[in-house]
């Protein structure tokens, strides 16, 4: 058992700086719509899941995954969003982290997000913990970039994805009581080719970019297993990776 929320103070640290499991991963999840079909928590729901399997089978401390993020792109649309706002979510994500390291023994923190907009968020947290801890090692990954494989499974469809087959497939593998598939409804995603970067209103008239109608559980199983085996791919490089030698300059 490796979830942080599940192990006591004392195995907890008996973990981290006994069997020197220092490396930790902090799944950031969303609440929002995710259209007419699928549950508000989905996103969270996908982060926990690939998350704690993954770190299940490198022994490696999972933090409690976060339930919000920052999803103001949803605007008020449509009910069910609960958002911070970005420097909101930033802090949080440093609070967390400062205690992790300061109070656990935590030296290499991965953050792991369900929601794509919670990027800005989590690398403007990297860069005030990297100050704050240079001894100590951080990154990020979206679910859809733990390898090219997941960018191919997640945007199958689209590629401004949201409540899509993938993610649809996904739940519906890990909870199918959060799929209404009687409701779901596909929406082509516009997006492909422009400049400028649009809110959630401006493109969908239901909040769903993607196929959701050809999901299934079993793809959704087939999806999750490759996740959850490329993420345990790369927590093990990062167990493995070695500070960079820093090169002797040349003249040229």
């Amino acid at each position: 058992m490796t979830s942080w929320a599940q192990l006591t103070g004392p195995q907890l640290g008996d973990l981290v700086k006994t069997k020197g499991r220092s490396l930790a991963v902090l799944p950031i999840g969303a609440t929002e719509q995710h259209g007419p079909h699928l549950a508000t928590g989905t996103d969270t729901l996908l982060a926990d899941t690939i998350c704690r399997e993954a770190c299940r089978r490198r022994g490696l401390p999972m933090l409690p995954a976060l339930p919000y993020g920052c999803s103001y792109g949803h605007t008020n649309a449509w009910p069910g969003t609960l958002s911070l706002s970005p420097e909101t979510l930033t802090r949080v994500i440093c609070e967390l982290a400062r205690w992790a390291i300061d109070n656990s023994g935590i030296d290499r923190l991965l953050f792991i997000s369900g929601h794509a907009t919670n990027g800005p968020s989590i690398e403007s947290a990297i860069l005030q913990l990297r100050y704050e801890y240079p001894h100590a090692r951080f990154a990020a990954r979206g679910l859809w970039e733990i390898s090219d494989e997941a960018l191919r499974l997640y945007t199958s469809d689209a590629a401004d994805i949201h409540a899509n087959v993938a993610e649809t497939s996904m739940v519906m593998a890990i909870d199918p009581q959060s799929v209404q598939m009687e409701r779901a409804e596909d929406v082509e995603d516009v997006t492909a080719g422009l400049i400028w970067r649009y809110a959630m209103p401006a493109v969908t008239p239901n909040g769903v970019v993607g196929r959701p109608s050809g999901s299934s559980a079993a793809a959704g199983r087939e999806m999750l297993d490759r996740l959850i085996q490329d993420l345990e791919t790369m927590l093990k490089q990062a167990e493995e990776e070695a500070w960079p030698a820093i090169p002797r300059p040349a003249r040229g």
